[in-house]
């Protein structure tokens, strides 16, 4: 039987949304009503950041409250699997019906899935990948390379059909047990394409400025490199304009589709946490460049757009201490009454929920990247991606192993091939000025410094809470 006691969850998760593209986060353009609303009735999280800026290792972070260096999950490759712990595998085990709309094939590891939910696909199904639109397209053309289609026609994809199954179980949800639904989509995730009316719905000439390249300090090689390869440095400020306008319209859209779920609710919004968040986010133009980079750590792909409403949230609320994403797993075990059987890094958000002055973190971390040794196991993908691909194998040294550690005046990030990098966060949001080797900003390096290296020792591993034998008997014969 369903506890009335313990609310359901329906948990949202767009791929590679800004932060700063959604209004409730500070976007004076963005044209996200359904989203700015949940946000209204329940609590924004303005620092939260994601611990990884790539799919793949940051969805089993959040969903694990691992960070990616604990056990290796730092690619496209290597996902969740059968043995490992994750929130949807605890609630379905503490008697939650787990619902998962659609595939996430870069989340989840051959029998992952049937581990961790009841149910998996589609009522609706999609007509095909994303991929396909750019199939024709000329790889020689810079817009191609800054993924540019424009406008679509067809409105029946991959986030519709996974909008549309969400509404048609929502109407005949489970009465019998309390129920998480999973909706993993992916706009606005390139190639910048949308349908009518969200492809004109963005004024070309109002849209934020772009952060210009770095204007001191050392810059990350990576940054030039993918310039020149992808020739984004030479697009017009119309190009980057109709770029990120085309952007702006997929995050509308995604808006909507939100929107269509929460509606899909009905009275059951009452007893339902709606948990709303992101990946990760998108240079969009910044810094001259597109897409995201495995060793990228800038604000732009890792600040997310944090929102959580329904029972026990307080409404129209603030967080803006620092938050890490792989706190949404002990947040929802909290929520839910969920006693976990395994260590992990999150932090529950409830109580500064409670009270506001009790504080919650005062740095948030983000890692990514190789080791040059790795690069025999890096991707190998097919175009448009197939130019990132190659400059991974061919100059591994730039897509090197990078952390990230936040407070909210300070970014600093160490890298293991290159200088570090030292950004002011209260008077450069854009981090375009680095300050690490000043003698100015000896003491706060050092400090962060410190930080790093504590967190990095912290959380190293985690011991496992099953005991082996330490003397199990052998089934072979002795000798003799």
């Amino acid at each position: 039987m369903a506890e009335p006691n313990r609310p359901n969850f329906v948990i949202i998760v767009a791929d590679q949304l800004r932060a700063d593209a959604v209004g409730a986060f500070g976007s004076p353009t963005a044209s996200t009503p359904h989203i700015d609303a949940l946000a209204e009735r329940g609590t924004r999280f303005t620092n939260t950041f994601v611990q990884h800026t790539v799919c793949s290792p940051s969805r089993a972070s959040f969903l694990t409250g691992w960070y990616p260096h604990v056990r290796g999950h730092r690619s496209l490759t290597h996902l969740l699997r059968p043995e490992d712990p994750n929130l949807l595998k605890t609630l379905k085990q503490d008697g939650y019906h787990v619902t998962h709309v659609g595939f996430r094939g870069d989340t989840w590891a051959p029998g992952a899935t049937e581990e961790s939910c009841d149910e998996y696909g589609w009522a609706v199904l999609p007509p095909g990948a994303m991929g396909g639109l750019m199939a024709s397209a000329d790889p020689d053309d810079p817009m191609v390379r800054a993924f540019y289609v424009g406008e679509t026609e067809d409105d029946h994809d991959f986030d519709e059909a996974c909008t549309r199954t969400a509404e048609t179980w929502l109407a005949d949800r489970p009465e019998d047990r309390n129920w998480v639904l999973y909706v993993p989509l992916i706009f606005p995730h390139c190639p910048f394409a949308v349908t009518e009316p969200w492809f004109s719905m963005h004024d070309r000439n109002s849209l934020p400025d772009r952060c210009p390249p770095v204007q001191s300090g050392h810059e990350p090689a990576f940054m030039q490199h993918l310039r020149d390869t992808y020739g984004t440095d030479r697009l017009t400020d119309d190009q980057w304009r109709e770029i990120a306008a085309t952007y702006h319209g997929m995050v509308s859209r995604l808006d909507s589709q939100v929107g269509r779920i929460v509606e899909a609710l009905g009275e059951e919004a009452e007893n339902t946490v709606v948990v709303f968040f992101s990946d990760h986010g998108e240079y969009l133009g910044d810094y001259d460049l597109i897409e995201k980079w495995p060793s990228g750590m800038h604000d732009c792909l890792a600040r997310d757009p944090l929102v959580i409403a329904g029972p026990g949230i307080p409404g129209g609320h603030t967080v803006d201490d620092m938050v890490e994403m792989v706190d949404i797993v002990p947040t929802i075990h909290e929520l839910a009454g969920v006693e976990p059987d395994y260590t992990h890094f999150g932090k529950s958000l409830l109580p500064v929920l409670a009270d506001p002055d009790a504080g919650h973190r005062q740095y948030a971390f983000t890692e990514g990247g190789f080791l040059v040794e790795e690069e025999p196991l890096l991707e190998m993908p097919g175009f448009p991606y197939d130019l990132k691909g190659e400059a991974q194998h061919d100059r591994p040294e730039i897509v090197g192993k990078a952390v990230a550690v936040r407070s909210r005046e300070w970014t600093y990030v160490w890298r293991l091939y290159e200088p570090p990098e030292l950004y002011d966060r209260s008077n450069d949001p854009g981090e375009l000025h680095n300050l690490a080797g000043s003698a100015d900003h000896a003491k706060i390096e050092t400090e962060l410094t410190g930080e790093l290296l504590r967190w990095m020792v912290a959380t190293g591993d985690v011991l496992p809470w099953s005991r082996d034998p330490r003397f199990p008997p052998i089934d072979l014969p002795g000798p003799g």
